[in-house]
Order: C-alpha cells, then structure tokens, then sequence
C-alpha cells in the first residue's frame, strides 16, 4: 500500500507500507499516528480527514484516535464513486 497526504498548499513525501497485508494495527502504527496527526497539526482546525472504506481503515482503534485529536472524517460513500468529491 501507497499512502501520500495532500492540501491546497503541500503534501507529504510517498509512505509504503511494505512487505504484508495492511491491517487496522498496521495502518494505525504505520500511517496514522505518525502521518495524520502531524499533518493535522500542520493545517489545524479545517482539517478534514478523507480516505476509502478499506477495511484496515475503519477499525475501531484508527475511529478512536481520529476522534481524540478532533479529526473531521469526511464520508466516503461505498460504491458511489460520481458522489464523492473530487
């Protein structure tokens, strides 16, 4: 798997993560904490959080931590590729 972040004023380097299947441990570890906080950080409180229903990315453990730093998910709606933004 291939992570990046983007924003209207910058992006974050490529992050692969290598060498397995990616699960919700994994993308919370990997990507999560040591990307998304950072980035939210760097954007504060108009950060909203976009990614795709991938099931490492709906654990109960990455929701968790996106509410405890008041991170806005934004909805991807499954199966309905014309209704998301772009």
């Amino acid at each position: 798997m291939v992570w990046a972040g983007i924003m209207i004023n910058g992006r974050t380097r490529l992050h692969v993560v290598a060498n397995g299947t990616v699960t919700g441990q994994r993308y919370f570890d990997e990507v999560l904490l040591p990307h998304v906080r950072l980035f939210r950080g760097a954007v504060g409180d108009k950060f909203v959080f976009l990614d795709d229903n991938a099931t490492c990315h709906r654990t109960l453990a990455v929701q968790d931590c996106l509410d405890s730093e008041g991170i806005q998910r934004l909805v991807w709606l499954a199966h309905s590729p014309d209704l998301n933004p772009h």
